[in-house]
């Protein structure tokens, strides 16, 4: 397995996690579009960078030369503390999506999750309201259009919302606010509306609550690629890679 490793050769970060994979091969770049072109021409199954780079500056490199999958790209982080592990999209890539744009979200978030867990999704679309509790509003038709379009066109998963965070995680919550969800406050997968929102709980679980996280996993391309925060940490780093290597064994 060969993995495209930019920062591989002058961050420190990176020397020390990568000692944890020693059949893996991590290939160096002089930049990130040298890297993407390596990647384009088959070099390497998979890419990983971030560390020394902006998200702006990583994403156009994939943009520039790897072809989507899906009709969106999008991110997810893989959550991990102790032996809790959950997926939260999207932190790191769409500002305010669309409804087709959310679905896309969802779906991909979902495959990642799965890759890496072997768990059924318990996704919950995470909102200021629940079940309405918050009134009429447009942002809250595009969560329920989504809700409707992953139930039918993904039987097997379990999916609800609009519902406040506490709802989805914590089952004494969810008991009052919300009893006939399928989730029972046992979300594994949780759906932030837009970037601000995304961005904020992922970095709120990483500085206060103590987690691990992969990623951003960045979703849709062909091939499975990851922008590491430049506030990553070894750890993260690690987790990074093992998503990455799930979804590869996944696909071959």
């Amino acid at each position: 397995m060969k993995i495209l490793f930019p920062e591989i050769t002058h961050n420190q970060f990176a020397k020390e996690a990568v000692k944890a994979f020693p059949n893996i091969d991590f290939i160096p770049s002089n930049t990130l579009e040298d890297a993407a072109k390596l990647l384009q021409a088959g070099a390497a199954d998979s890419m990983i960078s971030g560390l020394d780079y902006s998200s702006r500056d990583v994403l156009l490199a994939y943009k520039s030369f790897i072809p989507l999958r899906s009709k969106f790209f999008s991110s997810c982080f893989i959550c991990k503390k102790d032996q809790q592990v959950f997926a939260l999209a999207d932190g790191g890539v769409n500002k305010i999506p669309t409804a087709e744009q959310l679905y896309t979200i969802v779906e991909d978030t979902a495959r990642t999750f799965q890759a890496y867990t072997g768990k059924r999704p318990k996704i919950a679309m995470l909102s200021y309201s629940t079940h309405g509790s918050g009134g009429k509003n447009p942002d809250l038709d595009k969560i329920h259009s989504t809700v409707a379009n992953i139930k039918q066109n993904h039987p097997d998963w379990l999916i609800d919302g609009e519902m406040q965070l506490d709802a989805a995680v914590n089952p004494r919550v969810a008991n009052k606010k919300t009893p006939d969800s399928p989730l029972k406050g046992q979300a594994n997968i949780l759906i932030t509306p837009d970037l601000n929102s995304g961005n904020i709980l992922y970095k709120s679980l990483e500085q206060f609550g103590g987690f691990t996280l992969a990623g951003p996993i960045i979703q849709g391309f062909r091939i499975p690629l990851a922008d590491l925060s430049r506030g990553s940490t070894v750890d993260d780093i690690i987790l990074t890679i093992n998503v990455i290597l799930k979804q590869l064994s996944k696909e071959h």
